[in-house]
């Protein structure tokens, strides 16, 4: 996976180049992950200018997308695909805001050290995550989202397509996962690529971090929080596995992909 250097565009990254079995390769410049683009700016970035995006397809929350609306270029379709929406409603309708779930709220989670401790303190940040990345496979709203996701990949007249969220870590880490797999990226390749995020991840939110700890926060939540940890990835692979037994049986069968359109998606997104 390539880092791009982007002046206006948080942890940008192409995935081409990975490698894949068989002496294959991502191709290159095709399917690229990123944080938030509020700041997204061709004319001023030759590095996103030079990408020739046709689609982007935003995983975030409705907060989320009000709060940091992408920035899209002009002739780029902009997809919603809400990952987390039944996570959040399921909160709300308790009642209970500290229980949406904090990859869709991370600057608020870190606003205030006495409530994250109470709700998130002793692992239980980590337990809210790892149930975050559960239902990433599972719920009802990231069915549709990443389905949405491997429609729009492997439609017959794609073009280079960036799909995010806000840091690019979470429900853009599960994206590219399901794609890693499908191409035929071992279990070494996926979760280096799901690691390699981590620098930059940490780099955006580092006045978050020092701000939240400079005022009694407790690093190990902010580290919960912020961090990309294997064990995440890990629930959300084992969810796949006792759910639906292989991943291509979880698009086939959990997001409705058909055959042909997985085999579309191999041959364009494959070289070597």
């Amino acid at each position: 996976m390539t880092a791009l250097v982007s002046t206006t565009v948080v942890n940008l990254r192409d995935l081409g180049g990975l490698p894949l079995s068989g002496g294959r390769t991502v191709r290159p410049g095709l399917v690229l992950r990123a944080g938030q683009l509020d700041r997204l700016d061709p004319a001023a970035d030759p590095v996103v200018a030079d990408l020739a995006l046709a689609t982007i397809v935003d995983f975030r929350s409705a907060a989320e997308r009000h709060d940091h609306p992408d920035r899209v270029p002009a002739g780029v379709r902009h997809v919603v695909a809400d990952a987390l929406a039944d996570t959040i409603s399921e909160a709300a309708a308790r009642g209970d805001a500290a229980d949406r779930p904090a990859a869709a709220q991370l600057k608020h989670v870190l606003s205030d050290p006495q409530l994250a401790e109470e709700h998130l303190g002793g692992g239980r940040a980590r337990a809210m995550f790892e149930d975050t990345y559960r239902a990433l496979v599972s719920s009802a709203s990231a069915v549709a989202a990443y389905r949405t996701f491997l429609t729009e990949l492997a439609a017959p007249d794609a073009g280079p397509l960036l799909f995010h969220c806000t840091a690019g870590k979470d429900r853009t880490g599960w994206a590219a996962t399901i794609v890693l797999i499908l191409l035929g990226a071992d279990a070494e390749t996926v979760e280096a690529e799901y690691l390699a995020v981590d620098e930059a991840v940490r780099e955006a939110f580092v006045p978050l971090i020092d701000g939240f700890v400079a005022k009694g926060g407790d690093p190990a939540i902010a580290q919960a929080v912020i961090g990309v940890v294997p064990e995440y990835l890990k629930a959300a692979l084992a969810e796949v596995d006792e759910k639906y037994g292989s991943m291509e049986a979880y698009v086939r069968d959990g997001l409705g992909i058909p055959d042909e359109a997985v085999a579309r998606l191999r041959a364009r997104l494959t070289t070597g």
